[in-house]
C-alpha cells in the first residue's frame, strides 16, 4: 500500500482543486492510501472527497507564513509517514519544501498549474531558492513546464507534463439556459466560464461583444458564468457601451458544465493560463471555441481544426472569429466535433490517474534502488 499526502491551500471549487480531487478520487483504493491536506480551509471538494472515503485534514492557516500551520503540517506528515507528498499552488508548494517539514524517505512532487508571469520578485526568488528541494514537478501543459525550467531553473529531467483530465461531458439536452434566461429559440449564446479576474482579459470580450451584436446574423447574448473581483467594473463598462441588457452575469454555478450545452461559441481571451478546465469542458461538449493565442491555449486548440485563435489583446479579431462561427454552422459543427474528439482521446481522467501512477512508481523505484549502507537523512 502506497501512502500519499496531497497538500493544497484550499479545497474551494476551482481548477487546481478540481484536478486534485479527480486524481485523489481516481487512484486505485487497493494500492493507495490517500490523505488530502488543506492548509487554509476545506470547501466543496473537501465534502466530495470525504464522501468517497478519503481522509481530509484542514489546518486553518491564517497568515502568509503561519508558524502554527508550519508546525501542524510537520506533525501531521510525521504521523502519516507518506511515501509521496504532492502539493499544488504556490503556498503549498513552498510549505512542503521548507526545512523540517517532510519526513525522511518520502518523495516530494510539486504541481504548477499556470504560466505564473504574475508572480512577484520575492515569489520567484523563493521558488528559485527552493528549486533543489523536490523530486519532481508536474505541469499541466508544456508551456508551464517551459516557464519553470526557464524562470526558476527546474531541471528538465524533473519536469513531467501531465495534462488536466476532464470527465465525460454530461448528457443533458440543450435548452435549459435559454429557458432560465427567457431567450428566444433563435437567439445565439456567446459564453465564458471562469473567474472574473484581470488575467482573463474579459474587458476585451465585452468590447468584442459590442461589435458582435451589431454584425451577428441573429439575436445574440453574452453569458458570463463565474465570480470574481471584476464583476462590477465589467457591468459598468457594459452600461457605458449600451450593451448591459444583452449580457447575463450568472455568478458561480455548480451546473456550469450542463449550461454549456446552450453555448453557440465559448470564448477564452486570457492573457495567461495553465490548461483551462473550462475550455476543456467546452471542447468535450462539442462547443466551438475562440481562444487567445497564448501557448497553453494553442496546446489544446489547433486553429481552423479544433477551434479558432486570435492574437491576445485584439478584441476586433476576437469579434471577427465569433461572427465567423455564428455565420457558418458547418464550420462550427466541424470544429466542435474535432475538439470533442481531442478531449476524449487525450484528456480523460483515466489518463490523468495512470500517468501519475507511473510517475509515483518511478520515484519509489528510485528509493528501492538506493543503497542501505547509509541512513536516509531528513529532508531539510
Amino acid at each position: 500500500m502506497i501512502r500519499i499526502a496531497f497538500v493544497i491551500p484550499t479545497l474551494d471549487q476551482s481548477g487546481a482543486e478540481r484536478q486534485l480531487a479527480l486524481l485523489a478520487g481516481g487512484l486505485p483504493q487497493e494500492q493507495y492510501e490517500v490523505h488530502v491536506i488543506a492548509l487554509n480551509r476545506g470547501g466543496h471538494y473537501a465534502d466530495m472527497l470525504r464522501a468517497q472515503g478519503i481522509n481530509v485534514h484542514v489546518l486553518g492557516k491564517r497568515f502568509r507564513f503561519d508558524v502554527l500551520t508550519w508546525w501542524r503540517l510537520r506533525q501531521l506528515l510525521r504521523d502519516l509517514k507518506p511515501n509521496i507528498i504532492q502539493s499544488y499552488i504556490f503556498a503549498a508548494n513552498s510549505y512542503v519544501r521548507l526545512p523540517g517539514i517532510c519526513p525522511s524517505a518520502c518523495r516530494i512532487v510539486i504541481s504548477e498549474r499556470c504560466v505564473d508571469s504574475w508572480k512577484s520578485f520575492w515569489q520567484l526568488g523563493l521558488d528559485r531558492r527552493l528549486a533543489g528541494r523536490l523530486d519532481a514537478m508536474t505541469a499541466n501543459s508544456q508551456s508551464v513546464a517551459d516557464f519553470y525550467r526557464r524562470e526558476v531553473g527546474i531541471p528538465s529531467d524533473q519536469l513531467h507534463v501531465i495534462p488536466n483530465g476532464i470527465p465525460e461531458a454530461p448528457n443533458h439536452s440543450a435548452g435549459r439556459l435559454k429557458d432560465e434566461l427567457d431567450l428566444a429559440e433563435d437567439c445565439d449564446v456567446v459564453g465564458f466560464i471562469g473567474r472574473l479576474a484581470p488575467q482573463k482579459n474579459l474587458r476585451d470580450l465585452v468590447w468584442a461583444f459590442h461589435l458582435i451584436k451589431q454584425a451577428a446574423p441573429r439575436p445574440v447574448v453574452l453569458v458570463l458564468i463565474g465570480a470574481g473581483p471584476l464583476r462590477e467594473s465589467l457591468a459598468k463598462f457594459l452600461t457605458d457601451l449600451g450593451t448591459r441588457d444583452l449580457v447575463h452575469f450568472l455568478g458561480h454555478r455548480d451546473d456550469a458544465a450542463e449550461l454549456l450545452q446552450d453555448f453557440n461559441v465559448f470564448c477564452l481571451p486570457s492573457a495567461f493560463e495553465g490548461m483551462s478546465n473550462s475550455l476543456m469542458e467546452a471542447m468535450s461538449c462539442g462547443v466551438p471555441s475562440v481562444v487567445s493565442d497564448i501557448a497553453p491555449n494553442v496546446e489544446l486548440v489547433q486553429h481552423e481544426a479544433s477551434g479558432l485563435t486570435f492574437p491576445v489583446g485584439e478584441a476586433p479579431e476576437l469579434a471577427k472569429a465569433v461572427i465567423r462561427l455564428l455565420n457558418d454552422s458547418e464550420l462550427s459543427q466541424r470544429l466542435g466535433s474535432t475538439a470533442q474528439r481531442t478531449i476524449t482521446e487525450n484528456h480523460s481522467v483515466q489518463s490523468l490517474v495512470q500517468r501519475h501512477c507511473q510517475l509515483y512508481a518511478a520515484l519509489l523505484a528510485g528509493i528501492d534502488q538506493q543503497s542501505d549502507a547509509e541512513p536516509t537523512q531528513e529532508k531539510g
